[in-house]
């Protein structure tokens, strides 16, 4: 069982611990959009994982490189189709989703590239942005932290139930599905969620192929 450690950017992303504990140990991780590497440092401290990432901004890949990680600036959108099949076993997406331009197409590619995917989504569900949208008539942050609608790098944003609808509709397992709340508290649920749609605040899913 990994915890979480006493850093401000584990209280930022309750996610990731969760992602943390998904992951076999000595296996071969791709995170994609890895940012200051954090978690990656995680995996290969605790779990001895042979792991590689992908970051779009240099103040990452910095980062990353100075806690000795194998990271390298790239775009998921363009550099994602240079991996060979099957190269990792897991292919991380943390929170990332929502700001891809072609979501549907980088999640096959996912699959494609990893054994399984671990993919964090931001619930636009959320009963708190439900309410802000319905008395404040206006689009809400959804953790984006953007100054304005317009400036959010959220260009499609989904809710827990549209996300499994989408793994449906492309015949993707989710072998596992869980939804933290407003406090990060993870509670497992099954089929769309209705509840978990409601009262999540984000989801993580646990990914493989229909075989």
């Amino acid at each position: 069982m990994i915890t979480s450690r006493n850093s401000p950017n584990w209280t930022k992303r309750p996610d990731l611990t969760l992602i943390a504990e998904m992951v076999e140990p000595s296996t071969r991780v791709l995170d994609i959009g890895c940012g200051d590497g954090l978690l990656l440092e995680l995996l290969t401290e605790e779990k001895g994982v042979d792991g590689r990432g992908v970051e779009i901004s240099q103040e990452g890949v910095s980062a990353c490189v100075s806690r000795g990680l194998s990271v390298i600036q790239g775009n998921a959108e363009t550099d994602l189709y240079d991996y060979p099949d099957g190269a990792f076993d897991y292919a991380i997406l943390g929170m990332t989703l929502p700001a891809l331009h072609q979501p549907r197409e980088i999640l096959l590619e996912l699959l494609r590239v990893g054994q399984r995917a671990i993919v964090s989504i931001p619930n636009s569900g959320f009963w708190r942005h439900r309410l802000y949208l319905l008395f404040e008539g206006r689009i809400p942050d959804m953790g984006a932290h953007s100054t304005g609608w317009y400036d959010t790098p959220n260009l499609h944003p989904c809710s827990i139930r549209d996300f499994v609808i989408l793994c449906r509709s492309l015949g993707i397992v989710i072998e596992r599905r869980v939804q933290l709340d407003a406090r990060g508290r993870a509670t497992r649920f099954r089929g769309t969620g209705a509840f978990a749609n409601m009262f999540g605040k984000q989801a993580v899913f646990l990914l493989s192929k229909n075989s």
